[in-house]
């Protein structure tokens, strides 16, 4: 059966509020997703001052690095934030940047790791992920194939459960940069891994497509409102859209899990009879005349003399009675040696 898993990313939409944070855990748990996935910065560990901004978006950060610091939480914070997650019945996710991030969520006990699109050649990162043992989902916005099978390799020589999503580092991400059609390249290419789509789009279509691609994994930024501060605002979708997309993925995937057999006409043998339509004449005609195309209409329903689908085998043929317009044609009407 197919179910396409679901999990929505917070990132830093939370601003460095832990009460939002928590309120972000509430309203997404209402949206029918499996997984609410966070990221978790150590920003000793993971940066330094010398690195720049993606986007000068901060008021309050004069460096990335500020901005990386004011992300952070106490270990004990994450404790609880997992506790609430798995009360609420999402699964928590979290993205580590560092060897230290490994370290903290492995004591708070992570079920999985997801490695970011800037991470996949991180492979001193992979191999600490790796060791663990733990599923991981590798994404895949800033890799060329070459990059790709490379850590891939790495990743599949531990024997670790992999999935690989499609990404597209770009926020928000233009319609015709989505790349839909690397969803099938990815299942070629690495068929013993499961495939999805992390997008930033912030609309709900691309993921309901990429299920109907036969996606494994959808991933999306949540925010409350895309007026709100942040990098990753206008990228993400709001959480009526997430309970929207959900609904929309869920019913293609019932469709997906129920394939039709185009030639089982058990559920139409009713409507065949009250749809289908028999021959009749168009005009009074004579017994003897010998019919002609223009002679014949198909008229509802079916099954009352000769099918409008056999047409062809009344051409020419002659009336063995006279029949009135609209008379329906059946095999009598004809006589036997015309």
């Amino acid at each position: 059966m197919h179910k396409t898993f679901l999990i929505a990313e917070i990132g830093q939409a939370h601003e460095g509020s832990l009460g939002i944070l928590h309120s972000y855990i509430d309203a997404v748990a209402t949206t029918g997703v499996d997984a609410i996935k966070f990221q978790t910065h150590i920003a000793e560990a993971e940066s330094s001052i010398h690195e720049p901004f993606r986007v000068k978006f901060s008021y309050e950060d004069d460096t990335r690095f500020d901005y990386w610091h004011r992300m952070g939480f106490t270990k004990e914070q994450w404790i609880g934030i997992k506790a609430h997650c798995d009360e609420v019945g999402l699964e928590f996710m979290s993205s580590p940047f560092s060897q230290a991030a490994v370290d903290l969520l492995e004591e708070i006990g992570i079920k999985r790791y997801k490695i970011g699109s800037g991470e996949v050649t991180n492979f001193l990162m992979l191999e600490k992920i790796a060791k663990t043992g733990k599923p991981i989902i590798i994404s895949s916005g800033m890799s060329s194939f070459e990059e790709l099978d490379r850590s891939v390799e790495f990743i599949q020589s531990f024997g670790n459960d992999l999935s690989i999503v499609q990404c597209t580092t770009a926020y928000p991400t233009p319609h015709d940069r989505l790349g839909l059609n690397v969803i099938a390249e990815l299942k070629q290419r690495y068929p013993s891994a499961k495939i999805g789509l992390s997008e930033h789009t912030g609309e709900i279509y691309a993921g309901i497509a990429a299920t109907a691609l036969g996606a494994e994994l959808l991933e999306f930024h949540a925010v409350f409102d895309k007026r709100m501060f942040g990098p990753d605002a206008t990228s993400s979708l709001e959480i009526d859209q997430i309970t929207e997309m959900v609904k929309g993925v869920r019913a293609i995937e019932d469709s997906l899990n129920n394939p039709i057999d185009k030639n089982d006409l058990t559920n139409y043998q009713g409507l065949k009879k009250i749809f289908e339509k028999t021959l009749a004449v168009n005009k009074d005609l004579p017994k003897g005349h010998q019919i002609q195309f223009d002679d014949l209409e198909a008229k509802k329903p079916a099954n009352l003399g000769i099918s409008a689908t056999n047409f062809k085998t009344v051409i020419g043929k002659e009336l063995s009675r006279d029949l009135k317009k609209w008379d329906f044609l059946t095999e009598e009407d004809l006589t036997s040696n015309s």
